[in-house]
């Protein structure tokens, strides 16, 4: 910590109004603990928890996926969600896991990338039986679609609906 710049705690308001370069002088660029995953080989990033709300990153090639899943489930994390991200300029679609540990302060991001004309990737509800719900809505908003997935029918869209309300040329 910097001595100059006296500790805020929590969420003041004060913190939330110090510009970018006062609150990277108050929080460091990495967590300050060793990365308790590095072990996997997996190319973890840490990243400040208290400005991203997670402590590790990685992006894998949609292939890694289901592999980084069960090692994260072996390591004793659980997935808290799945979400997409259409990079509509680069011709993308993003998917996004979150996971946390059960016993640890341990937040992780796992991110790919597949192409957005073919938005296709394998399912980790064989890991993780509770992705099925957060496949099937990510399925629904984004046009993703989770290969070996048990049901993808839709989950919070009408049955017939045959539009994708979360991608940046959705036109209502």
């Amino acid at each position: 910590m910097n001595p100059a710049v006296p500790e805020i705690p929590g969420d003041s308001p004060l913190k939330a109004a110090q510009a970018p370069a006062e609150q990277a002088a108050v929080t460091p660029a990495v967590a300050p603990w060793p990365n308790p995953l590095a072990h996997l080989q997996i190319p973890f990033r840490a990243v400040d928890y208290e400005v991203k709300g997670y402590h590790l990153e990685v992006t894998v090639a949609p292939g890694e996926v289901v592999a980084v899943a069960t090692q994260l489930d072996k390591e004793g994390l659980a997935l808290d969600t799945i979400t997409g991200v259409d990079w509509m300029a680069e011709g993308q679609m993003e998917v996004v896991y979150d996971y946390f540990h059960l016993a640890k302060p341990l937040r992780v991001v796992v991110r790919t990338r597949i192409p957005r004309d073919k938005p296709e990737i394998d399912t980790i509800s064989g890991v993780f039986p509770g992705a099925n719900w957060h496949e099937r809505e990510t399925h629904d908003f984004f046009g993703i679609k989770f290969l070996g997935h048990p049901d993808l029918t839709p989950f919070l869209l009408p049955e017939d609906a045959t539009y994708h309300p979360l991608r940046k040329d959705f036109v209502a």
